[in-house]
């Protein structure tokens, strides 16, 4: 093993970043170079600890770690499960908590229960279809948006909409309702599947370290 070699870290831009950066703080790691909140670069690094870090959009996140630009990664569940990438998951950080749900009207429930064709509307068609197909055995039409897709049932597009709910304030204020829960999401700590292999020692007891402070 290469004991220059660094670790790398790819994060989700935002809270889950935030949160990272907390609890590896409270485990001794560090990087001054990214509290520099007007900093322009995209790499930070330790150069004490021979650790890199950089952020992404989410979705980004398991693509890099696993074509190993990053050996390790923290991304939401839901990203984890549409993006289908070839990762080790092996810790589940806790924070960033909420559920993915299908919801819509009241009125749709009765859809969902008949197993009617119905139109669904959601950022995330794989966990949608899968969902639907496989724990279900409904047959629907999947309409993939990026944006609100609160609008779906609203405008017609969709008679239901598979999304992330937090509070379900958004839900409520749009007279639609959770009518079904898909799976609870929190953020996960993946890592490249060669890197596991490479540097066992360094990553499993990070591992550890992580799995030790979050039980405090």
């Amino acid at each position: 093993m290469d004991e220059n070699r660094y670790l790398t870290f790819a994060l989700a831009k935002g809270r889950l970043a935030n949160k990272t950066l907390e609890l590896l703080e409270e485990v001794g790691i560090t990087c001054e170079e990214m509290k520099d909140k007007s900093s322009r670069k995209l790499i930070f690094v330790n150069e004490e600890l021979k650790l890199k870090f950089f952020l992404s959009k989410g979705p980004d996140v398991p693509t890099y770690v696993e074509y190993g630009a990053a050996d390790i990664g923290v991304v939401g569940k839901d990203t984890l499960l549409e993006e289908g990438r070839r990762v080790y998951e092996v810790l589940d950080l806790g924070f960033g908590k909420c559920r993915m749900c299908v919801c819509g009207p009241s009125e749709a429930r009765e859809l969902l229960k008949h197993h009617e064709m119905i139109r669904v509307a959601s950022k995330y068609p794989n966990i949608a279809k899968d969902y639907f197909y496989n724990k279900k055995h409904q047959t629907v039409d999947i309409i993939k948006l990026n944006g609100s897709v609160e609008l779906g049932p609203i405008v017609g597009l969709s008679d239901v909409i598979v999304d992330i709910v937090e509070t379900g304030s958004t839900l409520r204020e749009n007279g639609l309702e959770v009518l079904e829960e898909v799976c609870p999401l929190s953020a996960r700590m993946i890592v490249n599947q060669v890197s596991m292999q490479m540097q066992p020692e360094r990553i499993k007891s990070l591992i550890k370290k992580l799995r030790e402070q979050m039980q405090q």
